[in-house]
């Protein structure tokens, strides 16, 4: 959806090398590096990217939220950044431990939030407990955020 929007120079990370491959064989992307996020820094120099998006890895067991402050080191000021996370049950505590570092990030200037949107039918649920309402789906978030500028200084 990126590509076929103008997005022409797209750069990916991911911490399977498997799934890079299944990346490069869409011929979308013009670099994909090795990555475990969280774990390790981002393979970008400060303030690189126009924007970031993480999607379908903040969740319990994958990437943690104190990832943030490093997908913010990559973006440039101004820059944007897209994540998304889901609302099933097992999820809950991870989903409301991001937003508060989401918040904390926000309140320290860090960035504004321009969106945070429920999906209702964002993924399949792989068991009937995950399920919202027995839909046979879960629900998730897209927030959208937007790195706030340097401040300039005042002379005198």
């Amino acid at each position: 959806q990126l590509h076929r929007r103008g997005f022409r120079c797209l750069h990916g990370v991911d911490g399977s090398a498997g799934m890079l491959e299944q990346a490069r064989s869409t011929g979308l992307y013009q670099e994909l590096r090795l990555c475990v996020l969280g774990r390790e820094p981002l393979p970008a120099p400060a303030e690189h990217y126009d924007a970031v998006t993480v999607v379908g890895a903040l969740g319990e067991g994958q990437v943690p939220s104190t990832v943030l402050p490093e997908l913010l080191r990559v973006t440039k000021p101004g820059g944007f950044l897209c994540l998304t996370t889901r609302s099933n049950p097992s999820n809950l505590r991870y989903k409301a431990e991001l937003e508060a570092a989401l918040g904390q990030l926000e309140h320290s200037g860090a960035w504004q939030k321009l969106l945070a949107q429920e999906v209702e039918y964002w993924e399949r649920a792989t068991t009937e407990e995950e399920s919202t309402q027995g839909t046979g789906y879960i629900s998730g978030v897209v927030y959208i955020f937007q790195k706030c500028p340097v401040p300039q200084l005042e002379e005198g």
